[in-house]
């Protein structure tokens, strides 16, 4: 049976709720705290799994106290852990504050994600034996990720590109990848442009199809998610829900993204899918125990 791999990063979320998201100089009182398994890269080979795909996830924790939480985390979720390395120092955590209205602010310390080494490589060839899709994003090094899209390319195995934390991309990774969705902040760091309509969205997509990318899906929230290989054009809409935390949303998008892409769902199809997914998520806080199952989805889809 094929199966996806995620390669990318392991972190411990901590967690701290608050009325808004504190301007720089300011210091406000949040409210609960709670410390939870994240990282892009694991949140994605939850939502996979938990959506009932078969998940392998390469990446690094350290060995430090969060390495087995972590690791255990993710094996209760169903995600194949064997190429998971532990590595001598800390694991990646992630200090978020949560806001009333659901909006968060994010700040990575990387850990074990960025000392990842061209050994992982080997984890990744190992891995990817089988597989259908890679999914990968950018917080481990660029070099490992540029590394694994050329060889899921020359296997023949699609590759999705969360481009995040967005920075600026080489033309030898995008040329790589079968699929980028970027956000809309992220698109108008990678592009210059703010894309909040769909002549906004062109206008992005071509910049990015300059820089060498094929496909490209603009993950714009609320307002939907657009697609465009430079031919056709797909705007799917999103799904009203009540916010409660948008923490992993994206992560969840590509994961069931990549469920429905490798279950060979019709590509307007397979958006839906991930809409109704990403919108679940928001409903419940967290990041991976955010994620939804399939009789979640399925029951949003109607």
């Amino acid at each position: 049976m094929q199966h996806i791999v995620v390669f990318g990063s392991i972190n411990m979320d901590l967690v701290v709720r608050a009325a808004h998201i504190p301007v720089p100089g300011e210091t406000i009182l949040g409210s609960d705290f709670v410390t939870v398994p994240g990282g892009k890269g694991a949140n994605q080979a939850v939502a996979a799994a938990k959506l009932g795909a078969p998940t392998r996830l390469v990446g690094a924790v350290g060995n430090d106290a969060f390495a087995a939480p972590l690791q255990q985390s993710l094996q209760e979720y169903g995600v194949d852990t064997t190429h998971v390395l532990s590595l001598v120092g800390a694991s990646g955590v992630a200090l978020i504050t949560v806001a009333d209205n659901g909006e968060n602010s994010i700040v990575v310390a990387s850990g074990a994600n960025m000392h990842l080494g061209h050994a992982s490589l080997d984890a990744v060839a190992e891995a990817l034996t089988g597989a259908d899709t890679l999914l990968l994003q950018l917080e481990i090094p660029l070099e490992l990720v540029i590394a694994a899209a050329q060889m899921a390319r020359r296997r023949g195995v699609r590759v999705i590109l969360d481009p995040a934390p967005a920075r600026a991309l080489p033309s030898e990774l995008l040329r790589s990848v079968d699929l980028v969705t970027p956000n809309e902040s992220e698109t108008a760091i990678l592009t210059g442009v703010f894309p909040d309509d769909e002549a906004s969205c062109q206008a992005a997509y071509e910049v990015l199809r300059g820089q060498g990318a094929g496909a490209v899906i603009i993950k714009r929230g609320a307002h939907g998610a657009w697609w465009s290989n430079g031919q056709d054009q797909l705007q799917v809409p999103a799904f009203s829900v009540p916010t409660v935390d948008t923490v992993a949303a994206g992560d969840c998008y590509n994961g069931a993204l990549a469920v429905a892409l490798r279950e060979q769902m019709p590509l307007a199809h397979a958006m839906r899918f991930a809409a109704a997914s990403a919108a679940v998520s928001v409903t419940r806080r967290g990041a991976q125990q955010s994620m939804p199952n399939r009789t979640d989805v399925t029951r949003l889809l109607g």
